[in-house]
């Protein structure tokens, strides 16, 4: 009886540490220590891509500078010549300002997409610790499983010894209790998993992340914030503009031409001048393609996708968000039915202190019913867990 009263002791301790007060944050991601380093670099430089390719876009539409320099031999003359030639469109039936905005409209697009990239790995982190701390508790809560089976040993034991039982329940007890203590060794391996999991999301030790409390949030503001909804929209932006930027490829075009031809030299060729030449133009392309409905056609036809797609994705979301609110409701009524579990174990723990009292039960009854009770405080806990884990599905999907 003595080590069962110093396991309760480490028990009481366990318990102390695993339930320490945690920091309460409103949205999601407002933390950014979750992550590692080399997360938040590679996270980082994306970002510093998008904008890079997001610029290179932007300035596609102007036309590179061409120069050349050109030496011909020939029979009677040797020449040496540079030539700068440029070609430059100043009015593309609208392309040029529908290609600075859809650049414009990529670089929105991509960053969100790896503000999405972002969440999702503080997600993964958060429900790595979520995971943790359930599994602590189903350790405490198994512990005194094993605590209330060795009880249960002690009382078949004496029960054999003085022939009220037979020697198969004693058996039975022992194989529960060997079961029960397996099952143990198997909880504190996948707890180590799961921190050695975690250690691949952040470079911080497990205790040194604070966890999140999160609560449920209105509809609206879920489905006003979503980055998933915003992704959908913006899509929808992008491929408008587009739309607009391929039409006007085969639309009338004006460009701005010069021409610069300087001669190093000449060898004395009278009919060619040292002094360089310069020529100044405009044109206007109008292109034939039998593509052109086709093309224009398609890009219309992903513009009116996208803006399906984003009334299907608002749907998608207000599902997501429904099963959510009902799975919290379920978890709730759960933990109503472990409050009044408690309140019945609290009632048997009155009547067997009676009961003892006079010599009708055992002090190891009572010690099993009190650990019984002690087990249904950490279902609660464990259900209040499952119900930040559901949160956690909202919040990681709405904007920081």
């Amino acid at each position: 009886m003595k080590d069962l009263k110093d396991w309760n002791q480490q028990l009481l301790k366990s318990k102390l540490l695993s339930f320490i007060l945690i920091s309460s944050v409103s949205i999601l991601g407002a933390n950014e220590d979750y992550l590692s380093k080399n997360k938040e670099d590679i996270l980082k430089y994306s970002y510093q891509k998008a904008l890079e390719d997001s610029s290179k876009l932007k300035n596609d539409w102007i036309n590179p500078i061409i120069y050349k320099y050109i030496y011909n031999n020939t029979e009677k003359f040797d020449t040496q010549k540079s030539f700068i030639s440029i070609s430059q469109p100043i009015f593309k039936s609208g392309g040029i300002y529908s290609a600075i905005k859809y650049a414009k409209s990529i670089q929105n697009q991509t960053n969100l997409g790896i503000d999405v990239q972002r969440k999702e790995l503080i997600k993964q982190t958060v429900n790595l610790l979520f995971q943790i701390k359930k599994i602590d508790i189903s350790i405490l809560k198994q512990k005194l499983l094993i605590q209330n089976s060795k009880l249960d040993v002690i009382r078949k034991k004496e029960q054999v010894l003085n022939g009220i039982l037979d020697t198969s329940f004693l058996d039975n007890a022992i194989l529960d209790s060997n079961s029960k203590q397996n099952i143990l060794i198997d909880l504190e391996y996948q707890r180590a998993n799961f921190i050695n999991n975690l250690s691949l999301l952040s470079d911080k030790e497990y205790k040194d992340l604070k966890l999140p409390i999160l609560k449920i949030t209105k509809d609206s503001r879920f489905l006003e914030n979503n980055i998933y909804i915003q992704k959908a929209k913006d899509e929808i932006k992008s491929s408008y503009w587009l739309k607009n930027v391929v039409l006007a490829n085969y639309l009338p075009t004006i460009n701005f031409t010069a021409d610069y031809i300087k001669y190093h030299d000449t060898d004395n060729n009278p009919v060619l001048n040292e002094d360089g030449n310069t020529n100044y133009g405009l044109n206007i392309t109008i292109p034939l393609d039998i593509k052109y409905s086709n093309t224009t056609q398609s890009a219309k036809i992903t513009y009116l996708q996208n803006r399906i797609t984003l009334k299907d994705k608002i749907n998608e979301e207000k599902v997501l968000y429904k099963n959510v609110n009902q799975k919290l409701k379920s978890l709730d009524k759960k933990i109503i039915i472990a409050k009044n579990d408690i309140n019945l174990y609290a009632s048997l723990v009155t009547q067997i202190k009676e009961q003892l009292d006079v010599g009708m039960k055992t002090k190891s009854d009572l010690e099993t019913i009190q650990n019984s009770k002690e087990m249904k405080k950490y279902d609660i806990e464990s259900l209040k867990v499952d119900k930040q884990i559901e949160l956690l599905e909202i919040y990681s999907r709405m904007e920081i």
